[in-house]
């Protein structure tokens, strides 16, 4: 646990126990779509912005890679697929923990979505990642989304719990899920995940004020941080929208503080 450890402090930051991560992977779902285009040029903007950590496929943390400025926290996603496939939902491997170890990464990242058709596969493959990261020292972020044919609300408490439970029984380090709309009842899911959880940014969002208000509540209700990808990478300022972003997380201000904070901020 010692390596976990330590690479964990590449994540969360040492001085206020949270994390902003910015996932980067969506060029694998859906293409090079507006804010990833270059994986490096975003990079560098949500590292002046002052987030904690990335996570990209096991390519773009090659072309990726800066090799200057702000360290970046590297967490290498090791599942996909793509909208064009015929069952989006079922993720599958394609990337091992060992890979991720020879590129020097911080972390690994797997997605599971808990009541689709193929959970099991899936269950069955973040058993299986767990184990390997349990012997190599490697922290395991589980994206767990409730989706599937019997799953009515994506944001329901019940399902949010149920999902971010799994994640953490089967081993995860961290649990990133929905938010569930308010800080009452996402604290009952943070009460039931033993394990650090931080929030997805969902789709994109047309107010900023809303963005940052959902990141309040998240945190006010015990929330470890955010994984927020579109809402950043898309933003006609990643480094700002970030640097916002790392203002409630990390100095717990209100949104409408978060939101005064210009581009000339430290």
């Amino acid at each position: 646990m010692r390596g976990t450890s330590i690479r964990l402090e590449r994540i969360f930051n040492r001085d206020t126990g949270n994390a902003v991560i910015i996932p980067m992977d969506h060029g694998v779902t859906v293409g090079p779509i507006r804010g990833i285009k270059s994986v490096k040029s975003i990079a560098d903007a949500v590292a002046s912005g002052g987030a904690d950590a990335a996570i990209v496929h096991k390519g773009a943390a090659s072309f990726g890679h800066r090799g200057y400025g702000r360290d970046l926290g590297l967490i290498v996603h090791l599942s996909a697929s793509t909208a064009l496939g015929p069952d989006p939902n079922n993720k599958v491997l394609v990337a091992t923990v060992e890979e991720a170890l020879k590129m020097g990464a911080d972390g690994v990242s797997i997605h599971v979505n808990v009541g689709a058709e193929d959970e099991s596969h899936m269950l069955y493959t973040l058993g299986e990642v767990s184990r390997h990261c349990q012997e190599w020292g490697m922290p395991l972020l589980a994206m767990m989304y409730p989706r599937g044919k019997k799953i009515k609300d994506e944001y329901s408490e019940e399902y949010i719990a149920h999902a971010a439970r799994v994640g953490a029984e089967l081993g995860a380090d961290i649990v990133k899920t929905n938010y569930t709309g308010d800080p009452d009842s996402f604290s009952r899911v943070v009460e039931g995940c033993p394990v650090p959880v931080v929030i997805a940014g969902g789709p994109k969002v047309e107010s900023e004020l809303d963005l940052l208000r959902m990141v309040e509540g998240a945190i006010s209700s015990g929330a470890r941080g955010v994984a927020i990808g579109r809402n950043v990478f898309q933003h006609d300022s990643p480094a700002l929208i970030t640097r916002r972003i790392c203002g409630v997380v990390h100095k717990k201000l209100e949104a409408e503080e978060a939101l005064a904070i210009s581009s000339a901020a430290d």
